[in-house]
């Protein structure tokens, strides 16, 4: 059981908070590698230098320790989670930990455990049952996972039945491919190595850095011009 502490920290962040906040920074970073500490200062110089949701893949050695200190360390208004997340122990563990969204690469039971606590995650999907039944198991969005298999226009084609399903197209994912999966209806993307290369496992941090600022600026340039559209 969940002291009432750890329920305090994980809850501060609600399903409709995180989803609002992808929708307008349209970006999630996910950072996997052998090391926790580097996945950690490498979390973190992400946020840093703009990315507001990040998480951290329980497939990373120390990764629950790395999101401990990660959730100590971030700058106010970043949010740090963990990638995945696959039992209900899972779900216990990362809480325990301080995470504050779950992330699951398939269906599983991760994703009702994480909903009847009130935290917020984003269930893995990719075809448009799975994707259906990821939103009545509880999910706050459906990782499209692999994204690259049908890239945009798959994404397009899944968004004419399921209007109402927010998407985050992940896997493939790079500066080259954002603005292509926005413009099909992706509420936001989620970038693992095109963003972080090794830094998760002890690479440099200046490369991730300069790509971090990349993405943001993308962002904002990709909502610019679609306001501008929008005014004519």
């Amino acid at each position: 059981m969940v002291n009432d502490m750890t329920d305090q920290l994980t809850t501060d962040l609600t399903p409709e908070a995180l989803l609002a906040g992808i929708r307008e920074t349209r970006l999630v970073a996910i950072v996997r590698g052998t090391d926790g500490g580097a996945a950690a200062k490498a979390a973190l110089a992400a946020m840093e230098e703009g990315f507001r949701y990040v998480e951290i893949a329980l497939t990373t050695p120390d990764a629950l320790a790395a999101i401990r200190d990660v959730r100590a360390a971030a700058p106010a208004g970043c949010f740090v989670g963990a990638g995945t997340v696959l039992t209900a122990q899972d779900v216990e563990h990362v809480a325990e930990a301080g995470g504050q969204f779950m992330v699951t690469p398939a269906l599983a039971e991760s994703i009702e455990a994480s909903a009847v606590r009130g935290i917020p995650v984003l269930a893995g999907a990719l075809t448009p049952t799975e994707a259906y039944e990821a939103m009545t198991r509880g999910a706050t969005a459906v990782k499209l996972f692999p994204a690259s298999i049908g890239g945009p226009g798959y994404l397009k084609a899944l968004r004419d039945p399921f209007p109402g399903i927010p998407f985050i197209a992940v896997g493939g994912v790079g500066l080259d491919e954002a603005t292509g999966y926005w413009q099909a209806g992706a509420v936001a993307v989620g970038l693992g190595g095109p963003l972080f290369g090794d830094a998760g496992s002890g690479g440099d941090l200046d490369p991730v850095r300069e790509r971090a600022r990349g993405f943001v600026a993308l962002a904002a340039d990709f909502d610019r011009r679609l306001a501008a559209e929008r005014r004519q």
